[in-house]
């Protein structure tokens, strides 16, 4: 049995950090993870919603078991550490910490072994959650009737928050996020007889100035939101005018009123726009990420579990406009997000998602102990 007082978590979070893996395909990252806990006696269930893992320990009823989550995904993008440990693998990237989230879950489990809680307790290792498939592929597998919770817990890193944070909050915590793309059609031709044709792209130029009044211009100031544009493509060239443009972006905020007021004007200054250039426009919106929100209750579990391990903790903390799948997991089971602060000096502090980015290992130890301070916590049915 893997002893947790010589288990190297930096070397573990190392490894997988230079043998970063996206979106779904994660088998090496998920085979690392149950070979470690498999080792130490917990019961081990793989390939849940796909490459998911889930590692279950302690006693108690199933009704008032516990879930934490960890996320396992990198980025496709090329890093810029420079680091010995850094990536091995071209276009891949622990960008964004999960490599860390996964080795202080991996870490806590092997100490729940050695001193198993009177609690059940499930660690959940999951795939995919950049895109936000990762949570509902392991939820449509049968993740909360196969290992049913009272409440669930996810942490993630905060290059933006002091080492020794902890920051939640009740209610609304992440945002949603709604996917747009915008295909704009004219009639397109050779770039010398402009006057013969319907340009799509002086069409969608225009549209993309009047999108930029959405959130100022149509949104409630006591409303959060956000609406970007990312993408413009088109398929003409040098001396062609193109007959179709496609526009791309996303926009975030709390609710449902908030999401239905920006597609609907999305949709009127796509229509108008087309109309004013004798252009169509197709309109598509898509929901990737559901709004994140955080149980009361929960949060105050949270909050009592990280000044019990020694944080400095803000259980009113500002709320995030980024998103996070394990959403979709607090819209079943009550439970609570929280942020962990790492930040400290070089890669540490730069942004997430940078490709100079890399999880601070000196965080390692107080992620461990929040969890082992929630595993530990008894569930408000038991003495």
């Amino acid at each position: 049995m893997p002893d947790p007082a010589t288990f190297d978590a930096v070397a573990f979070r190392r490894d997988l950090h230079a043998h970063p893996e996206v979106g779904a395909d994660t088998p090496r990252t998920a085979r690392a993870v149950a070979e470690v806990l498999g080792a130490a006696g917990l019961d081990i269930a793989r390939s849940v919603g796909g490459h998911g893992v889930v590692a279950s320990v302690g006693a108690g009823p199933l009704e008032t078991a516990v879930m934490l989550r960890a996320d396992m995904d990198a980025l496709p993008i090329t890093g810029t550490t420079g680091q010995p440990h850094a990536s091995t693998i071209p276009s891949r990237h622990h960008g964004c910490g999960h490599d860390g989230h996964t080795a202080m879950l991996v870490a806590a489990g092997l100490t729940l072994a050695a001193d198993p809680p009177d609690r059940r307790v499930h660690l959940v290792f999951q795939p995919d959650e950049e895109t936000g498939a990762g949570a509902p592929a392991m939820i449509a597998d049968g993740l909360l009737d196969r290992f049913p919770a009272a409440d669930a817990y996810g942490l993630h890193n905060a290059p933006d928050m002091p080492l020794g944070h902890l920051g939640t909050t009740p209610g609304p915590f992440f945002a949603f996020e709604d996917n747009v793309e915008i295909v704009v059609t004219g009639r397109g031709g050779h770039a010398a007889r402009p006057h013969l044709l319907a340009d799509p792209l002086v069409g969608a130029a225009a549209m993309v100035g009047a999108l930029q009044t959405v959130v100022s211009r149509a949104v409630p100031p006591d409303r959060f939101a956000v609406f970007s544009l990312t993408g413009f493509e088109t398929d003409g060239a040098r001396n062609v005018v193109p007959s179709r443009v496609v526009l791309t972006g996303d926009f975030r905020g709390y609710d449902d009123a908030t999401a239905a007021l920006i597609a609907g004007r999305i949709r009127e200054i796509a229509a108008h726009g087309a109309a004013t250039h004798r252009l169509t426009a197709e309109v598509s919106i898509a929901r990737s990420f559901e709004p994140l929100v955080n149980d009361a209750a929960s949060v105050a579990a949270m909050a009592d579990a990280g000044r019990a391990a020694g944080l400095y903790v803000d259980d009113a903390s500002p709320r995030l406009g980024v998103s996070e799948d394990f959403a979709w997991i607090l819209a079943r089971i009550p439970g609570a997000m929280a942020m962990l602060g790492q930040a400290g000096e070089g890669r540490h502090a730069l942004p997430l998602h940078n490709p100079g980015y890399e999880f601070n290992d000196a965080l390692i130890p107080d992620g461990v102990a929040l969890w082992q301070r929630l595993a530990r916590r008894p569930h408000a049915s038991q003495p």
